[in-house]
């Protein structure tokens, strides 16, 4: 158990608060000074039990200076050290620490990868049995400063290494040198990264492509609602770019230098949803991390928090979910402790919610909580009209990842482009020139580039030539519809009811395509 004592920062209250756990057997394992004038006191007392503290709790709050007495499933260096993992865990590069000794100190998964050891083996480690030809904390000591771009070999890779010094006092003086915080980026990805970093130059709603008026419109629309502090609702069908969106409503509202955090809900067994969105408290189940878990939502403290799919968000998340958006409260998973955050939830699904709601499968009142601002990103079927340059710009990006020459599209494979349903949408119409221009080989993308699976939902034109008129067109539509419905409705009349025009007009269009045996 852990407790947190707010009291006064006076000589002797952390030996008085302590004696009467000693007087009451109970044995103090670590204990902490935090607040901004050192009037908080934590204590870890792993084996005090809670009907103990219940007697205890009156005594201690007797004593002069403390002012009270409160359980807290974290110790502050416990919750320092969680946020750490959670930040280093997040790093896709290997980042060491390392000591002036040349020992590693620290280290993320990706570092222990790398050395071929688990993380927890990592501290201790010489750096000499990596790094033979290299003294890195002479290196260190010789610059004293931040060193970026470093050549190093490592096993059978190359690696860029950027090295930040770690001085123990406030001075830059060598004789403070701790040692380094060394970051290492794989040589051959280089190229990738720098693609990468183009890519996030133009972030918010500058990074969505609005080729579309439709789009225009969308943007416009969503621009009003980012810095309004609400919930927001994002519809619209898988691949039309829902979390750019939310991403660029939060980048545009005034927590945009807050954290960001995404969370999946469809798939995720609904255990795991619940740990990864509230987190856990220590000890909370078999298996569990002895000092708990921080959840997303605590790691994204003053920012926004983005759920994805929320409609397959179980009915026991839905009721935690919904009493956060109430009062900003919730409770850890094996905690009985109430956590108070201030965090943006914003929200996405390809779902009909009140269809969901009808059938008893989604809450009503968490529909309405939130759908307090609500958007709707239309799918690419119908923005075709400014699929041109959007495929051009998807075009211009494959290439400069690949590395090749910029091909154009032809006239033959634009024309496909624009006549497909695109069941994926966006990022499937990216996913697919990406494809093309890894397959051209000159220096035009021609149809057969294209490799366009007959999946999904197939809109009404599909099968219907496109050549020829306006009337050919028209006719062929027209054809299409009476050959279907004149088995339900088997004469003109019947059939002239039933599309509320003329039994003559019918008997005309049934003869001239040649439909039924009968047009009278």
């Amino acid at each position: 158990m852990r407790l947190k004592f707010h009291c006064q920062n006076r000589i002797g209250i952390l030996r008085d608060i302590v004696s009467h756990f000693a007087d009451y057997g109970v044995n103090v394992a670590r204990g902490e000074v935090g607040g901004d004038h050192g009037n908080t006191i934590y204590l870890h007392l792993p084996h005090l039990l809670n009907a103990q503290l219940a007697t205890l709790k009156p005594t201690l709050e007797t004593i002069p200076g403390v002012f009270s007495v409160k359980r807290v499933s974290l110790m502050p260096s416990e919750r320092r050290h969680l946020e750490l993992d959670a930040l280093l865990s997040s790093l896709s590069d290997p980042v060491m620490s390392i000591d002036m000794e040349g020992h590693i100190v620290a280290a993320n998964r990706v570092a222990g990868q790398m050395l071929g050891v688990r993380v927890d083996e990592v501290p201790g480690l010489s750096l000499d049995r990596y790094l033979p030809d290299l003294d890195l904390p002479e290196l260190i000591r010789r610059n004293n400063a931040r060193v970026n771009g470093l050549r190093l070999k490592l096993g059978e890779a190359t690696y860029l290494a950027d090295i930040a010094p770690l001085h123990s006092e406030n001075d830059d003086d060598v004789a403070s040198l701790a040692g380094a915080v060394v970051t290492l980026h794989r040589a051959d990805r280089i190229g990738e990264r720098i693609y990468h970093v183009q890519r996030q130059e133009l972030r918010g709603f500058e990074a969505i492509f609005q080729s579309s008026p439709r789009l225009a419109a969308l943007i416009r629309e969503a621009r009003r609602m980012a810095p309004l502090d609400a919930p927001l609702l994002i519809e619209g069908e898988t691949g039309t770019g829902k979390e750019l969106l939310a991403r660029a409503c939060h980048l545009a509202s005034p927590r945009g230098q807050a954290p960001f955090m995404a969370l999946n809900c469809a798939g995720l067994p609904e255990s795991m949803a619940e740990t990864e969105l509230f987190g856990y408290a220590p000890g909370a189940f078999e298996g569990a991390r002895p000092e708990g878990k921080l959840g997303l939502l605590e790691l994204t403290a003053g920012g926004t928090i983005f759920l994805d799919e929320v409609g397959e968000m179980s009915p026991r998340l839905q009721v935690k979910l919904l009493r956060f958006l109430q009062d900003g409260g919730f409770r850890r998973v094996g905690s009985d402790e109430e956590t108070f955050l201030d965090v943006r939830v914003i929200c996405a699904t390809q779902q009909d919610l009140p269809a969901l709601c009808t059938a008893g499968r989604f809450r009503q009142d968490l529909y309405h909580r939130l759908n307090v601002l609500s958007v709707q990103v239309p799918p690419l079927r119908d923005c075709l009209d400014g699929i041109e340059e959007l495929a051009n710009h998807f075009i211009d990006r494959a290439s400069r990842q690949i590395g090749c020459p910029l091909p154009r599209l032809s006239p033959a494979a634009l024309a496909r482009l624009s006549s497909y349903h695109w069941p994926g949408n966006v990022r499937q119409l990216e996913n697919v020139l990406f494809q093309a221009v890894s397959l051209c080989e000159g220096t035009t993308i021609e149809p057969s580039h294209l490799r366009l699976p007959d999946v999904g939902p197939t809109p009404g034109l599909s099968g219907i030539d496109l050549d020829g008129s306006l009337a050919d067109i028209l006719g062929e539509v027209e054809k299409r519809v009476l050959t279907a419905l004149y088995p339900q409705y088997p004469s003109s009349r019947l059939l002239a009811r039933r599309l509320g025009v003329s039994h003559t007009t019918i008997a005309n269009k049934l003869k001239r395509h040649g439909i039924g045996e009968e047009a009278s």
